[in-house]
């Protein structure tokens, strides 16, 4: 493996396994960081995401896969199954550990919900090392902009995943989801797919996104901060549109 996709896949990947191991909080009020994160990322979605979907969409209309030709908007329906998806997963999540408290007093998922979720994140992971391969022909600044969305949509994903799984997940859990990453980062090198099935999967993980990123990005009324919210957003899409 070669290029700036190798670099990016290692430390999205150690920041799966040692990310638990950052006080962030210590330094900055939970609150304020975030909102910050949760800005940056808005700003993802409507400069990454969106876009990339519309691009998938054309690929998509030109596809000679079977019955993707005969569907309209067919990006934004798949964008909207990912969506979907892990929409389910966190309501079956959120119902295992009502459900262990009320049964075991134990505030965590079963067994079968843990593997259920972390077996749909490690697919996801998996997605996002493999389209590490198109960073070859970004730019240094590009990258590390990349780098600093998907690392800080990690770190919030690595905390909800923490407060619904507990031990299991630090003792297991963080471990595949960072073996995932390599894993499709290895494949994107190994394998290429067919552009169309590409943006097809690339819409699905879109999907999942945006989702997250509304989850559990956009702290609620008595975690916000605004500023911190703001400032995130502009300092992220500034740093885009100057590039």
């Amino acid at each position: 493996m070669e290029g700036p996709g190798l670099y990016l896949a290692i430390g999205l990947a150690l920041m799966h396994a040692f990310i638990s191991k950052l006080n962030v909080v210590n330094v900055i009020p939970e609150h304020r960081w975030m909102s910050f994160a949760g800005g940056v990322s808005i700003g993802y979605v409507f400069l990454e995401i969106f876009p990339e979907l519309s691009h998938a969409q054309e690929e998509l209309e030109h596809s000679a896969l079977p019955f993707v030709a005969y569907l309209e908007n067919h990006v934004y329906i798949l964008a909207l199954l990912g969506l979907l998806v892990f929409y389910g997963l966190d309501i079956l999540a959120l119902t295992s550990r009502r459900q262990n408290r009320f049964e075991n007093d134990v505030d965590t998922t079963s067994p079968a919900v843990f593997w259920i979720h972390i077996s749909a994140f490690a697919v996801l992971n998996i997605i996002f090392g493999y389209l590490l391969q198109d960073i070859a022909d970004h730019t240094l600044l590009q990258c590390a902009l990349y780098f600093i969305a998907v690392a800080l949509h990690f770190f919030i994903i690595d905390h909800s995943l923490r407060e619904h799984h507990k031990k299991p997940y630090d003792k297991l859990g963080r471990w595949l989801l960072t073996a995932a990453i390599m894993v499709g980062a290895i494949a994107g090198q190994a394998t290429r797919f067919d552009e169309a099935a590409v943006s097809i999967v690339w819409s699905f993980l879109a999907g999942s996104l945006i989702l997250n990123i509304l989850a559990r990005e956009l702290p609620d009324e008595k975690k916000s901060c605004f500023g911190s919210f703001i400032g995130g957003i502009a300092l992220y899409t500034g740093l885009l549109l100057l590039i």
